[in-house]
């Protein structure tokens, strides 16, 4: 659970923190770490319950603007002058070299 820590050194932190702070600040100091934990969480899904409705709106539009841009796109522009293609998924435009 600690990770390295094996149960001689949780030992001595716990025997350090009861010589320094002694046996009668630790509870309050617990009590005051758990309500400071308490306020905290309460805070938190409150955030989440109020900013709820603008999450889901703003996903829809971005699932679609996905699935339009997988598709690639190619148009042809009309025969007025030359024969134009672009394309968007190459990034390529093909013109016919100019002759005088």
């Amino acid at each position: 659970m600690f990770g390295r820590f094996g149960w001689a050194e949780i030992l001595i932190i716990v025997v350090l923190v009861i010589v320094l702070f002694g046996s009668g600040k630790i509870p309050g100091m617990m009590k005051n770490l758990a309500d400071g934990l308490n306020i905290f969480k309460k805070e938190i899904t409150k955030q989440k319950s109020e900013h709820a409705p603008a999450m889901d709106s703003a996903k829809k539009p971005a699932s679609k603007a996905k699935a339009a841009v997988k598709k690639p796109v190619t148009k042809t522009l009309p025969k007025a002058n030359n024969k134009k293609t672009v394309s968007s998924s190459k990034k390529t435009v093909k013109k016919p070299s100019k002759s005088k």
